[in-house]
């Protein structure tokens, strides 16, 4: 099989939202941001995960990566720095360079707020 080039694969998005009872999440209709940001089609495909951060959310990206489709991951959660943290086992099993992530923090924000959020997010890279 042959090894793909940086920079053909797909851009992909979770959305993270700590089961969804977490008060900084509070503001915002989940659904409708993914619902939003799947309209502006800047992402080959978004996802929701309700808690990244346990065992099978580890599971979940190991398994999404593995592919080897994804060029870029753009997950929104909770602060950036803890992503990386939360997140690197998950992408070594899968060899997703870690580079290749972009995290926001979209804790505490509006529905609106998060979905201009995201999409500033993907507007540097492209």
């Amino acid at each position: 099989m042959e090894e793909k080039e940086f920079g053909v694969g797909k851009k992909g998005f979770v959305l993270c939202v700590c089961q969804g009872t977490c008060p900084s999440f509070k503001k915002m209709d989940i659904f409708n941001v993914l619902s939003d940001v799947r309209r502006e089609k800047i992402f080959d495909y978004v996802c929701l995960h309700p808690q990244l951060c346990v065992g099978d959310g580890e599971e979940f990206l190991k398994v999404l990566l593995a592919g080897k489709e994804t060029d870029k991951l753009y997950i929104a959660a909770c602060d950036p720095r803890m992503q990386e943290k939360m997140f690197r086992d998950a992408f070594d099993a899968a060899g997703f360079d870690r580079s290749r992530l972009v995290s926001l923090d979209i804790r505490n924000k509006t529905t609106e707020e998060a979905v201009e959020a995201i999409k500033g997010m993907v507007a540097p890279a492209a």
